[in-house]
């Protein structure tokens, strides 16, 4: 698994599992959807909640719900309400107080999963501190020694993940916090992980760049992993820069306090509780009918034609995000994300909610997990087009350099193209299609767009002509 150059989609459950609820059958929804890799999180307090006190019923959840064809990630918090420095059940996890007792716990869970885990991360993006970790980078460290000591002596063929690098280290500058964070963390534990997990948000076309960076900064520090798309989704609000001042505002009045503990009796009482939070929130509530359009697609009850909009942009992206990707070299990408977090309840007036709740695949009718969004159609016919695949490989067409072209290698199947023209994601489809020529050799072709449209494909002599928009085409050719 650590250097299996197979190409797995997968998918991310959320980041509470069976915390704020009894957890819910989500295998069997995502491997309808295609998903051959499903990550979850399970907290330390989940399971061991007292000292020597082992609780399975989360985790036996989880394995009873699989058939053994899949890939299954774990993303291990260390969060507890006893054994570390800041006591919580939620976020953000915390160095433990005994990294004897924290390594007992890690054994303890590997072995109880019987090596139906392939991949043990050690929590997640670090680098965030204060949101997502409650320590130093010397105590990520640590820890995530202990993990990997704990999870080779039990489960040796498993892999054991780096915490996420996030969009906090991709976009800031070299010196920054997060940067120097993640450059310690490649250099000090270099010998302590198997895969560097790489979340890619912002801009897709920003994803060969990102790759780079994280093998740039794993070069520096002495050695180079394979690099797993542990998060990928769009679109989120930092896509569009000329929305930052009123992104800025709410931000710093949602959080003109420190946060705290985010542990779930404290997030329960902040519902009915008027926190800056809320109040930033409702605040740009009340202000939406003037705010702008693309602002406007993340919220809440915003115009139809605009959620419309908004979820078309998402179809795009899952293709584009993937296929930059793969073409990149990783070989294993999970979208963020499955579900909502809680089934059937969302809350308009929470941060996370406005920059990433609209991100899911699928939306619960009653606490069953059953209905598809846009996107989770185009997840689904994407990850069928692309079954077999072995190879992607960026293809260039002299004189067309906003065309973004790629030609995928399949297993027993004919090739795949996928082609688009890059344009402004918001307006980008208002701009009638161009009329593109393709230098490639086939008998016949069919072809579908990202939105599930049929899509028309001219056969030259040695050539493809189609006519081609913002929206990403998949050409199944004849040969």
């Amino acid at each position: 698994m650590i250097n299996d150059p197979s190409i797995r989609f997968g998918v991310v459950r959320g980041i509470s599992y069976g915390l704020f609820g009894p957890p819910d059958a989500f295998v069997a929804p995502a491997r309808a959807l295609g998903a051959g890799l499903l990550r979850a999180y399970i907290y330390w307090g989940q399971v061991e909640p007292k000292p020597g006190q082992f609780v399975w019923d989360v985790v036996d959840a989880l394995l009873a719900q699989l058939d053994g064809d899949e890939e299954v990630w774990i993303t291990v918090s260390s969060s507890s309400p006893w054994a570390t420095v800041r006591p919580t059940d939620f976020l953000p996890p915390s160095p433990a107080h005994d990294l004897a007792a924290y390594g007992a716990f890690v054994r303890r869970l590997v072995s109880h999963c019987k090596g139906r885990v392939h991949y043990w991360q050690c929590d997640n993006e670090p680098s965030n501190v204060g949101l997502t970790w409650a320590g130093t980078a010397a105590e990520y460290v640590a820890q995530l020694t202990e993990l990997y000591r704990a999870v080779k002596e039990v489960a040796p063929a498993a892999a054991v993940v780096l915490g996420g690098c996030g969009y906090d280290v991709f976009s800031s500058e070299e010196g920054s916090a997060s940067r120097t964070f993640f450059e310690y963390l490649v250099s000090a534990g270099r010998d302590a992980y198997d895969l560097f997990d790489a979340h890619f948000y912002g801009d897709p076309m920003r994803i060969p760049e990102f790759v780079a960076t994280a093998e740039r900064l794993m070069r520096a520090g002495g050695a180079v992993k394979p690099i797993v798309a542990g998060e990928y989704g769009g679109p989120i609000l930092f896509e569009f820069p000329e929305l930052e001042p009123v992104l800025q505002q709410t931000l710093t009045a949602a959080f003109a306090a420190p946060p705290g503990n985010l542990d779930t009796a404290e997030l329960k009482a902040q519902l009915a509780a008027e926190t800056p939070e809320r109040r930033a929130l409702a605040a740009l509530y009340r202000r939406m009918a003037e705010l702008p359009p693309r602002l406007q697609m993340f919220m809440d009850g915003c115009p139809p034609e605009l959620e419309a909009k908004r979820h078309r942009i998402a179809c795009r992206q899952v293709v584009m995000r993937n296929l930059l990707l793969l073409a990149a070299g990783v070989r294993r990408t999970l979208c963020w994300n499955l579900a909502p977090e809680v089934p059937s309840f969302s809350d308009p007036y929470q941060m996370m909610q406005l920059l990433f709740g609209k991100l899911a695949l699928m939306d619960f009718e009653g606490r069953e997990l059953v209905r598809r969004r846009p996107a989770g159609d185009t997840f689904a016919r994407f990850v069928g087009h692309m079954a077999g695949s072995q190879r992607v490989t960026r293809l260039d067409l002299a004189g067309r350099p906003s065309v973004h072209a790629f030609e995928v290698e399949r297993a027993g199947r004919a090739p795949l193209l996928v082609l688009w023209d890059q344009r402004d994601t918001f307006d980008g489809e208002d701009q009638p299609p161009v009329a593109v020529t393709v230098p490639y050799r086939a008998a016949g072709a069919s072809a579908v767009d990202a939105l599930g449209q049929p899509h028309d494909v001219r056969i030259g002599d040695g050539t493809l002509g189609l006519d081609l928009s913002v929206t990403p085409v998949l050409i199944t050719l004849r040969p």
